[in-house]
């Protein structure tokens, strides 16, 4: 790959990932300071991103595979996800609040399958090395809550501020992203029905059995990963752990470490084996969680934190090149879409439902009673950890 061609990438990414952790971790915490939000209505607030990622399987079935370049269609939905961030701040009802972040959504959701889709035509035939351009997203997520910390938004009430930097950094890559790698629609084939134009054909990869548990398994495993997005903040800045999304940014950063060991353990240990340690991370981290405290017990919180990494790593980005090397020739980008749709979509819109409703369950006049809210995901991950265990086998290279 041409330098060139490797630093637009890893812009692309960074830009990417940073827009989203801008505002995404702290959202809770937003909605609780600003709306005086319940438990419900951060719920309601983090499914628009199941809402988006369930649509974008069409969106990019229909445009991207087809008629469209992919880096025309992320630079305008950038450009206009950027003005739909500048007036969520003019928000000051929850009532509000809700149909402008729930339009972004839609807008943005699609561009995690544009970005992959644009890296993964670049790296050709070289799709493991997709890890070493997805890390610079990750750095864009640590700055972003870096940043948070360093202005202090969190203890100062100032988070509106926290979607005014996403929404300057959703126009410049919409801009950037027009003097990205040309990267064109995959399948000109004219298509011939409606289940080709809206790239429902990649549905077929759930006729493989072993891709079919992986698919079912992303959906359970995202189910009590909502609790983490929605929850951790907010329980952080409640027990007082000053710093909250700075501190949370660790988790990003471990991310980059295993990330990069990602190709060992393909090779070492294969699929099953890498997918089953990250599930494995997700059962620890909530336990971690549970038992720990601001005191003695703070480095618990610290470890499940750090968790982070092998728990997004060793799942989500291994998923991601799992459907790659799956997906047929014409049907990537709609591929990409289809995973998107399993994890951000169908499962987490059913994790930020049962989180809201069990944060609600759980709250009593003095407080959060978090050990409770978190034991349940720690439980439900270590169902899904046994039953992928005995039931996923693929022994393909």
């Amino acid at each position: 790959m041409k330098t060139t061609t490797r630093i637009q990438l890893s812009s692309m990414m960074f830009l990417e990932f940073f827009i989203w952790g801008a505002w995404f971790v702290t959202l809770g915490t937003f909605l609780a300071q600003r709306f005086t939000a319940t438990g419900g209505q951060m719920g309601m607030a983090y499914e628009t991103q199941s809402i988006g990622a369930i649509l974008a399987p069409f969106i990019i079935g229909l445009i991207a595979d087809r008629y469209f370049s992919a880096q025309k269609i992320l630079g305008c939905l950038h450009l206009l996800g950027g003005l739909l961030l500048f007036l969520v701040v003019t928000s000051t009802t929850f009532s509000n609040f809700y149909p402008l972040i729930l339009l972004y959504m839609l807008f943005y959701m699609p561009t995690l399958a544009l970005v992959n889709t644009i890296s993964f035509r670049q790296l050709q035939q070289q799709p493991e090395k997709f890890a070493q351009i997805r890390v610079f997203g990750t750095l864009g997520w640590i700055v972003a809550g870096l940043l948070i910390g360093y202005f202090g938004w969190e203890t100062s009430q100032q988070l509106q501020n926290t979607f005014m930097l996403a929404a300057a950094a959703s126009v410049l890559l919409g801009l950037l992203s027009f003097f990205l790698p040309h990267t064109p629609p995959a399948a000109r084939e004219e298509a011939t029905g409606l289940r080709q134009m809206l790239g429902l054909d990649a549905l077929n990869l759930l006729r493989d059995r072993s891709y079919l548990i992986f698919f079912m398994t992303s959906v359970l495993i995202c189910i009590p990963l909502a609790f983490y997005y929605q929850n951790t903040n907010l329980f952080l800045n409640d027990i007082g752990i000053s710093g909250a999304a700075a501190k949370m940014s660790m988790g990003q950063m471990s991310e980059i470490a295993f990330m990069l060991l990602l190709p060992f353990f393909f090779k070492r240990f294969g699929i099953k084996w890498t997918l089953l340690i990250g599930i494995l991370a997700w059962v620890l981290r909530y336990v971690l969680f549970a038992y720990g405290n601001s005191g003695e017990l703070v480095w618990m919180l610290f470890v499940g934190i750090l968790l982070h990494g092998i728990c997004y790593d060793f799942f989500f980005v291994t998923g991601q090149i799992y459907t790659e090397q799956k997906a047929g020739a014409h049907h990537k980008a709609a591929a990409q879409g289809l995973i998107t749709l399993a994890t951000y979509g169908v499962g987490m819109l059913i994790g930020f439902r049962l989180a809201g409703w069990v944060t609600d369950s759980y709250t009593v006049a003095t407080g959060y009673q978090w050990y409770q809210i978190w034991m349940l995901p720690a439980a439900f991950a270590a169902v899904v950890l046994l039953l992928f265990a005995l039931l996923f086998q693929d022994r393909s290279q």
